[in-house]
């Protein structure tokens, strides 16, 4: 029976800290490397997306949803999404997606000539359930080795 509530306990404490992880916010230093914007019909994974009724109209089932392309410093490439939280969970109250985006296309660099971003974001990547994490802003930093300090998430927790 008890290793029952130690499985318990194991199983809600990974549940709270996945759930940490994918809310609280974090940086990633990247090139950035193209923008663009397309329509989607959000599916099965509806649940990593903003609400619907955020910021555009849903009568047809449909969306326009902005990604940005990226690099890292390593090489890897990633991609995040850039639409507005409105008033929902969690709790960015992100109302400027338009003026990120054009933020985003403006510091669009080269690898010979890189201009390094931070980007603040929430959430996972996952190319198998096309989940992207959510650029929440934008800062332009000295370098790929630039240190960024995520106080939010570090007053959340404390």
């Amino acid at each position: 029976m008890s290793y029952f509530v130690w499985g318990l306990r194991i199983t809600l404490a990974l549940l709270v800290l996945a759930f940490l992880h994918y809310t609280l916010p974090q940086y990633d230093t990247v090139r950035i490397t193209g923008v663009y914007e397309t329509r989607i019909d959000v599916g099965s994974n509806r649940l990593f997306w903003s609400r619907a009724d955020t910021g555009f109209d849903t009568t047809q089932g449909t969306r326009d949803i902005f990604f940005i392309q990226t690099t890292r410093p390593n090489g890897k490439v990633m991609v995040y999404r850039n639409e507005d939280t409105g008033w929902g969970w969690p709790p960015y109250f992100k109302f400027d997606t338009a003026n990120l985006q054009a933020q985003a296309a403006d510091l669009v660099s080269t690898a010979s000539d890189p201009q390094w971003v931070a980007v603040f974001h929430y959430g996972w990547r996952n190319e198998l359930l096309s989940i992207f994490p959510h650029a929440i802003s934008l800062k332009k930093v000295d370098g790929p080795d630039a240190r960024t300090i995520p106080w939010i998430s570090i007053v959340i927790l404390l």
